[in-house]
């Protein structure tokens, strides 16, 4: 397997999946927002299953996948705004 997918998977879990929704899963959960953290929770199981699409060498699932993830961080942060 070519490593260059390798480490783009591999950074795509980390730092989209844990860091970013991480992050926001937390700050749903300070202030209460039930919502807002399984929006985020949504958001990262989506860019963890989209760092495995990467490794499987599958370009359309992990478009649409970073798109869910994606749609769902922006519901998170808006239900974390208002």
């Amino acid at each position: 397997m070519n490593d260059n997918f390798d480490k783009a998977g591999i950074a795509v879990i980390i730092v989209f999946g844990a860091l970013v929704l991480g992050g926001l899963m937390a700050a749903n959960l300070v202030v209460g927002h039930r919502n807002g953290f399984l929006w985020a929770l949504g958001g990262a199981t989506a860019a963890y299953i989209a760092g495995h699409a990467v490794l499987f060498d599958l370009p359309r699932v992990y478009a649409v996948l970073v798109g869910i993830a994606t749609i769902m961080a922006i519901a998170s942060t808006v239900a974390f705004a208002f």
